[in-house]
């Protein structure tokens, strides 16, 4: 692969299994629709939407699937059985348990999920005994945040203050003892497992109805006609939209299927260019120009749970080895978010048709060349 074009990309996709784990949530519905789309058959393993609604559910994800498990990722034998059903040529991990504030209050649930539920994952990979590339999402927070005003490196130490960014740095953690102990890239003509894990956070789009995400708060507040309450005005966040994290799962999907290169199998940083880092206060005022009214008030409490005040990432390893680049600006990532609201919001019912023109858009920003795209439209789903 060259450029930012897919000239490639297509022929990674096409026709391969792909397994994602977490497909009924926000980032994962999109991922599913986005690698339909390519012409890659799906499998989804995942628990019910976790918000209703759901991307999942307005967007007919499920009706683009080839198989669509119910069950849940710590669920070691349910797992196995699935993926050995799906015999996975890719698998793409995004179960997680994924805000911050909820680990507060299940910690231990947040450390089971997401960091045992991706050795669940990764003994699911081991049993199978066959060739395939596997991606495990994780997240910016899973770093020791400083608060470093420059961006962390995918060398950086690994681990955070509160119990979600803890899990994920312990995450990275199982992600890289099981590279070494059982797919290690120097002995790939034996296990035939390529392993490498994918950083990105502040993810926005349409179609989140995550609790107590800043972008799902104005919304719910816009719909409502009420002011949006906001914490922490000031703290800054490298925003980005949810078709630009996914466009580096993929290509660093794409990578990883189409080379046996050792330096595809490593960790990554997913993340925005410099100045998409937007104060909160900002990015409201962003939303609330775009929509076209509104208005908000600082909550701010003292007594509220820790919450990193400044997160980095540094993206130079995914621009000078991948090859990637981001594509929407923050002001573009907030105008296209909006778009897909105000249509949901005005009653209209061809919401998957939405989403992929969103995505037919981004393609064409970041020179992805078109790709023939699959009808997805008639695709037989078995649910489990």
């Amino acid at each position: 692969m060259t450029g930012n074009t897919n000239d490639n990309l297509c022929e990674a996709f096409r026709g391969k299994s792909v397994f994602v784990t977490g497909h009924t949530g926000f980032k994962g519905s999109w991922l599913c629709l986005w690698l339909a789309r390519l012409g890659a058959r799906v499998t989804g393993y995942a628990l019910e939407p976790p918000t209703s609604p759901s991307h999942f559910e307005v967007a007919d994800v499920k009706d683009v699937l080839q198989a669509h498990h119910v069950a849940d990722i710590r669920d070691g034998k349910e797992l196995e059985s699935a993926m050995r059903a799906a015999n996975p040529d890719l698998v793409l991990h995004l179960a997680a348990q994924s805000v911050v504030r909820t680990s507060y209050q299940i910690p231990r649930e947040t450390f089971e999920v997401n960091a045992i539920g991706t050795a669940s994952l990764l003994d699911a990979v081991r049993s199978l005994q066959r060739p395939c590339a596997v991606v495990c999402v994780t997240s910016d927070k899973c770093y020791e945040n400083v608060e470093q005003v420059w961006g962390y490196r995918e060398s950086d130490p690994m681990g955070e203050h509160d119990p979600y960014g803890g899990s994920k740095g312990a995450a990275e953690l199982v992600i890289r003892s099981y590279r070494h102990s059982f797919f290690p890239p120097e002995r790939l003509a034996d296990h035939g497992v390529k392993l490498a894990s994918a950083r990105a956070g502040n993810v926005i789009g349409g179609g989140d109805w995550t609790p107590d995400a800043l972008i799902v708060d104005i919304v719910n507040s816009l719909a409502a006609d009420r002011p949006v309450q906001i914490r922490s005005p000031h703290a800054q966040r490298p925003w980005q939209h949810v078709l630009q994290a996914l466009s580096g799962y993929l290509t660093l999907s794409a990578r990883l299927l189409t080379s046996d290169n050792a330096v595809y199998q490593s960790g990554w940083n997913i993340g925005p260019a410099a100045g998409s880092e937007l104060p909160v206060r900002e990015v409201v005022k962003a939303f609330l120009g775009e929509w076209g009214g509104g208005s908000w008030v600082d909550v701010s409490d003292a007594d509220d749970p820790h919450e990193a005040n400044i997160l980095r990432l540094s993206i130079d390893k995914a621009i000078w080895q991948l090859n990637w680049r981001p594509g929407w600006d923050v002001h573009e990532t907030l105008r296209q978010t909006v778009g897909w609201y105000r249509k949901f919001h005005r009653g209209n019912d061809a919401m998957r048709e939405v989403s992929l023109k969103q995505i037919e858009l981004y393609e064409s920003a970041i020179g992805w060349s078109p790709c023939s795209p699959a009808d997805i439209s008639t695709t037989a789903t078995a649910s489990v």
